[in-house]
């Protein structure tokens, strides 16, 4: 389900007008998470910490509204959840994208993810995701730990998807720290909402529990 705002009443009436008329509106960030707790969860848990902290960051995402804001033939959108379209790679060294319905729950998450994950291993191509506008684009690049990142866009199409993307997992001390690279759409958030999202997905990393009730 989805809500139009009307934008003529919006607060950020003026800044869509402003970035909607930019080439590129989407402006990106880069930030290092603890995922030490987390980590430790997967490992006793028995499930992959990718899923784990691909949904936290679901988790984060549904409850900052902005990420959940989209722009659709030039009207604002906002959806009652987003979900995520992820790259998953293959042992070949290719990826192909998957698509994945966004569960407060933990369990139902990881059972559903697991199953899409398997089909686009076994398979060839790209296979792009039917997922339509309400996702988040995901990608991990495991191997790199990278300061910064920049996306490959057709500037002809008229995006609006926040994307996201995980780093190497890397110790400092006797922490695990990860770097997140973060793009949005100027037109729809700033500054400000990203490290809302920020904050709320470190508190999510820094708990031990996996069926946490969005706020």
């Amino acid at each position: 389900m989805k809500e139009k705002i009307d934008i003529n009443t919006w607060i950020r009436k003026d800044h869509f007008k402003f970035f909607s008329a930019f080439e590129e509106p989407f402006f990106g960030v880069t930030v290092d998470v603890d995922c030490t707790a987390s980590y430790k969860q997967a490992k006793e848990m028995g499930v992959s910490f990718f899923l784990l902290y691909l949904h936290k960051s679901l988790l984060a995402a549904n409850k900052v509204e902005p990420f959940r804001y989209r722009i659709i033939d030039g009207e604002v959108w906002k959806f009652d959840e987003v979900h995520a379209s992820a790259t998953i790679n293959r042992e070949n060294g290719t990826f192909g994208f998957g698509y994945m319905d966004f569960h407060e729950d933990f369990d139902n998450f990881n059972r559903q993810a697991k199953i899409e994950i398997e089909k686009v291993e076994n398979s060839i191509g790209l296979i792009p995701a039917s997922s339509g506008e309400n996702v988040i684009h995901y990608s991990a690049l495991p191997w790199l730990n990278f300061k910064s990142m920049s996306h490959a866009r057709n500037y002809s199409f008229n995006d609006s998807c926040p994307k996201i993307s995980f780093g190497k997992v890397r110790d400092k001390g006797k922490r695990k720290i990860m770097s997140v690279s973060i793009h949005v759409n100027h037109a729809l958030m700033d500054g400000f909402h990203v490290s809302q999202f920020v904050d709320a997905y470190q508190e999510l990393l820094n708990t031990d529990t996996v069926n946490t009730t969005l706020i």
